[in-house]
């Protein structure tokens, strides 16, 4: 299974904000918006990602008013990105090692989606599934 298999499921649905605003905005639109994570992009171009472990590690933990600060203080800069063809094990490969839980999807550096952690464990399952069917059915004999 590849990137854009999960994206032709879920849909390209991409949630932004700029990077100037701050950090209590941010974390209501991703409340609106229900997610976990809120890519960070200014001029069509992707600037960082901000999620709410970032929230917490670097607003409350460290006592700074999320009013104060702006997103750009505390927004990771540095953003693994993945390509819709690329498959799913490296996606989880990725995930896993940097310890992160959304991937941007970038093709010629315009973000076109965003998979997460539980978009990429759904899938790898189903997949499954779909798998021990088919050799229920050989083993049995009820293949078509």
């Amino acid at each position: 299974m590849t990137v854009n298999q999960i994206l032709s499921t879920k849909g390209n649905n991409v949630y932004s904000i700029i990077p100037t605003i701050s950090v209590y905005d941010a974390i209501k639109v991703m409340g609106e918006k229900n997610v976990g994570a809120i890519l960070v992009i200014e001029n069509d171009q992707l600037k960082g990602i901000l999620s709410e472990r970032d929230y917490a590690r670097k607003i409350v933990l460290k006592g700074k008013s999320s009013k104060n600060t702006l997103v750009d203080e505390i927004m990771v800069s540095k953003v693994i990105t993945v390509k819709p063809t690329d498959d799913l094990d490296y996606c989880m490969e990725l995930m896993s090692s940097n310890r992160i839980r959304h991937l941007p999807v970038v093709v010629d550096n315009k973000v076109i989606g965003l998979i997460s952690i539980g978009d990429v464990v759904k899938s790898i399952i189903e997949k499954q599934k779909e798998t021990i069917q088919l050799l229920d059915s050989y083993i049995n004999g009820t293949q078509s």
